[in-house]
């Protein structure tokens, strides 16, 4: 039996916040943890961004509180709200990291990109129900939100846009590179820690199940095999089985409180997370700190828009 949604009838073009705050830490929370893990991880196989990541060592040398902090400064935007002073506190720590590198907007529309494209696959695929057009269209008016906030140009506007972008670039820009498989698998023995218990050969056989082959091909990682990928996928239909027959959540399920953030027992500060010039050995390889003309349009560490 569907449970009812409080946000029934909001209109998605001005109240894709609310609308997107429940499918994130009501309706959808497990999913939503699991696919923006799967979306970042995906950005890994662009080798412009995968080999940013090896080269700031974040990901490889860090990589338990770098996860915690891009999760929790995800979070704090669509929980508490883009103009709320967390909000905008996280948007500002996310565009003073960036204005470190070098990245084009192409890369940062990509990453945006499989924000939106990859949960609503994801929950269209393993959720304990699938998205109605009201809150596919709420996920797209905040990212789009987010986006302007970030300084990113040329954002798309509807779902198939996003779509199209997401799988033309992934198709033109996919490609080994030794730095960011590098990456990828000290973020597959970070995802092995999550699940106590299992061993790490089979928590990333069964992570790589639920890659597809491109993204395998990217990191040169082997097929699991049709007989994996149906168990995997078997077991994700079944859980999402059991969760809707479950009565409706009734409290928050924050990133915060999740078990696999383990690096701010005494609390998260959303100004101290992240990194720090000249923290990093990568950074804008301008004369006197000039950004990239593609990332001009940003004012100092402010959110855009």
């Amino acid at each position: 039996m569907a449970r009812t949604r409080r946000t029934a009838g909001l209109d998605p073009e001005t109240r894709f916040e609310d609308i997107y705050r429940e499918i994130a830490v009501y309706e959808f929370p497990w999913d939503m943890n699991q696919s923006l893990s799967f979306a970042l991880f995906r950005t890994y196989a662009v080798p412009s961004i995968g080999r940013l990541l090896f080269e700031t060592g974040e990901f490889t040398e860090r990589v338990q509180k770098r996860y915690d902090d891009t999760a929790l400064l995800l979070e704090a935007p669509f929980s508490r709200g883009l103009d709320s002073a967390p909000g905008r506190q996280a948007i500002r720590r996310i565009n003073q990291m960036h204005r470190m590198y070098d990245i084009s907007n192409d890369d940062m529309r990509y990453v945006l990109a499989t924000f939106v494209v990859v949960p609503v696959r994801w929950i269209q695929a393993y959720g304990w129900r699938t998205l109605d057009a009201a809150e596919v269209l709420a996920t797209v008016r905040y990212y789009e939100a987010l986006g302007r906030r970030m300084g990113i140009r040329d954002i798309p506007h509807t779902y198939g846009d996003f779509a199209r972008l997401l799988d033309d670039y992934e198709a033109a820009e996919f490609a080994f590179d030794r730095g960011a498989r590098a990456v990828a698998d000290s973020t597959l023995r970070l995802f092995a820690t999550f699940y106590p218990g299992v061993p790490e050969p089979i928590a990333r056989t069964a992570a790589q199940a639920l890659m597809d082959p491109a993204l395998l091909g990217a990191f040169h990682y082997p097929e699991p095999g049709a007989r994996v990928r149906r168990l995997v996928e078997g077991g994700l239909r079944a859980r999402s089985a059991v969760v809707a027959r479950l009565p409706r959540r009734r409290r928050p399920k924050t990133t915060e409180s999740l078990h696999r953030i383990r690096s701010y027992s005494g609390g998260a500060e959303l100004t101290a997370m992240g990194t720090f010039a000249p923290g990093c050995p990568v950074h804008a390889g301008r004369p006197g700190g000039e950004r990239s003309p593609e990332r001009s349009g940003e004012r100092s560490g402010e959110p855009v828009g």
